[in-house]
């Protein structure tokens, strides 16, 4: 595969919306709680983003900010999107990136049930989730608490949150949103049954469950300049369910992925937890969600989950399972990795031990001043 790189299909340009992209490489959003306590962006976020841009990758999406205050925040230094200052700090990191020649999309996300802040989180129901709270990324640990449930007027300003945070990343430079409808956060909780016992308008048939992410797609469309992208987050793994599946399999994935083109979307990033690409975007009744995906919609699909690994990236390409590769833990190692491709090289290997020093950006590079592994090749 190494004297094939060069000519690898992850390096054509490619389109999303009316945004160009110079290759399929798409940095994964990932959480790194590097902004300040009140969760202003900070100049190491900025100069971090940056560097993707200089290693040729097409689009960054931003990990998610919360665009609430803290009942949707998840986890302690994460950003905001919800005050000037917040918007200030993100302004810095859309012009540091464009001023390398990259685009750059911010997720928006709501924590729901599973943050890690809130004194009282509060959720589509009063349904505690599974599993432990993320070590490392907040003062709180242990089980999640069980939350309080949403009333309709509290829902309503849930999406109006959603539809200011959208704004003020256009005003920050932005390139486009996506909204976090993944991994076991706010919206995904209202979509998975297990998670949501209510009523209409917002709970019962998937229809409903999909609604609120809907509305907030349709209402961001609406009031964004047509130019701006507005893409969504979907798995069905959760941060804390990695072997969680969609109850109705392809018949579901239909119904969430027409609502969400009918809403509005640009694109649909179907995300991947732990076991990687080949085991969460393929359904129980074997259907490959990714190129469902395209076919059911038409729009752009991004894959995620190991793609850094170029033959199978090479697959998913070359078979049309998905149109662009998002790239998560690889590119953190590899932050220059469409050049490395392009050059012929083959990316570094992932070690956990990035984390050694803690999860934030600073700890990345107190790790990487003491092992030297980005400046000898692998």
């Amino acid at each position: 595969m190494t004297s094939d790189m060069q000519n690898h299909p992850a390096l054509a340009p490619g389109q999303i919306g009316r945004l160009h992209l110079e290759n399929r490489y798409v940095l994964a959003p990932m959480s790194r709680a590097s902004a300040t306590e009140d969760g202003v962006p900070t100049l190491e976020m900025a100069e971090y983003y940056a560097r993707f841009a200089q290693g040729g990758f097409g689009l960054l999406i931003a990990e998610g900010a919360y665009p609430q205050g803290t009942l949707s925040q998840s986890y302690a230094n994460q950003p905001g999107l919800c005050t000037d200052a917040h918007q200030n700090g993100w302004a810095d990191i859309a012009s540091a990136v464009h001023k390398e020649g990259g685009k750059i999309v911010l997720q928006l996300i709501h924590a729901g049930a599973v943050s890690q802040v809130a004194d009282q989180p509060k959720a589509p129901s009063a349904i505690q989730p599974q599993g432990q709270m993320l070590q490392m990324y907040g003062y709180k640990q242990g089980p999640y608490a069980v939350p309080e449930p949403f009333s309709e007027a509290e829902v309503l300003d849930v999406k109006a949150g959603f539809v200011q945070a959208a704004i003020r990343a256009q005003k920050a430079g932005m390139d486009g949103v996506e909204v976090h409808c993944a991994n076991g956060y706010l919206l995904d909780q209202f979509l998975t049954p297990e998670m949501n016992t209510r009523a209409a308008p917002y709970g019962g048939s998937v229809e409903n469950r999909i609604r609120l992410t809907c509305e907030i797609i349709a209402e961001i469309r609406e009031v964004c300049a047509a130019d701006f992208l507005v893409g969504v987050r979907l798995s069905q793994a959760k941060a804390t369910q990695p072997d969680y599946f969609w109850q109705g399999g392809a018949k579901d994935a239909k119904i969430i992925f027409k609502a969400v083109k009918s809403a509005g979307a640009d694109y649909i990033h179907i995300a991947s937890e732990i076991k990687g690409y080949e085991y969460h975007c393929t359904s129980t009744d074997g259907t490959k969600l990714t190129s469902f995906a395209r076919d059911v919609t038409g729009l752009p699909v991004i894959a995620n989950g190991g793609l850094n690994e170029p033959e199978l990236a090479a697959k998913v390409l070359s078979e049309n399972e998905a149109d662009f590769l998002a790239i998560g833990k690889s590119a953190m190692v590899n932050p220059d990795l469409p050049s490395r491709i392009a050059s012929g090289l083959m990316p570094r290997a992932f070690t956990f031990d990035v984390f050694s020093k803690g999860v934030s950006i600073m700890g990345q590079r107190e790790w990487e001043e003491q092992t030297r592994l980005l400046s000898t090749e692998a």
